[in-house]
């Protein structure tokens, strides 16, 4: 073997650390570390949301059966969840504002609806007082807890991120890879979610996150 064939795989490891290296310092490792952090909170928020979804049919079953004439409120609630249902959540969400508030909506008019259900139950000592209804209202109260956790940390995420790639010099990385700031929920959205949303289903005090 020669002296230059010697050199060569040699060189080739220096430029590689040299490149590693480079990448490390101008920002690169820590703008995709961030952003893997991002996609992993918003897959906890689609989660939850889902979560309260696969609650909704029970809960409006366990409903219809004492306040059958409540017809206008199940469908309000059908609705809201055929809309929310019908957004398709993939990773281009989070690169989208009008995707984003798209969703956001939908959600928003989701946790009316269910505003709207349980208040219904407060017309029927009978419905409020089945065990059925009453583990199923607990099942919400603890999912609606861990939609305003994980939609909080997702805007944390996001806020980490986006000024991440404002600032200099990692904004020039940013700009030399296409890393652009993402959208986030509206700061209404933050206001209304500091705080779990007030789901006071008749002081069912047995409700918690899990």
């Amino acid at each position: 073997m020669t002296r230059k064939s010697i050199m060569k795989p040699a060189l080739l490891a220096a430029l590689l650390t040299t490149s590693t290296v480079g990448l490390s310092g101008c920002g690169y490792n820590n703008l995709q570390a961030q952003d893997e952090q991002v996609t992993a909170s918003w897959s906890e928020v689609v989660n939850q949301y889902q979560r309260r979804s696969d609650l909704v049919p029970n809960l409006v079953k366990v409903v219809q059966q004492y306040a059958t004439q409540e017809q206008e409120v199940f469908t309000q609630v059908a609705e809201a969840r055929s809309r929310a249902g019908g957004i398709t959540v993939t990773p281009e969400v989070l690169n989208d504002p009008e995707a984003m508030e798209r969703y956001a909506a939908a959600q928003e008019q989701m946790t009316g609806a269910l505003s709207r259900l349980m208040a219904v139950s407060e017309r029927y000592p009978e419905l409020k007082s089945d065990a059925l209804f009453q583990d199923l209202q607990a099942q919400l109260e603890g999912t609606e807890n861990r939609i305003a956790v994980a939609r909080n940390r997702y805007i944390q995420e996001v806020q980490g991120y986006n000024t991440t790639v404002r600032q200099f010099p990692t904004n020039v990385t940013a700009k030399v890879f296409g890393m652009q700031p993402k959208p986030n929920f509206s700061v209404a959205n933050e206001e209304a979610i500091s705080t779990a949303p007030s789901v006071d289903f008749g002081g069912n005090d047995a409700a918690t996150a899990e």
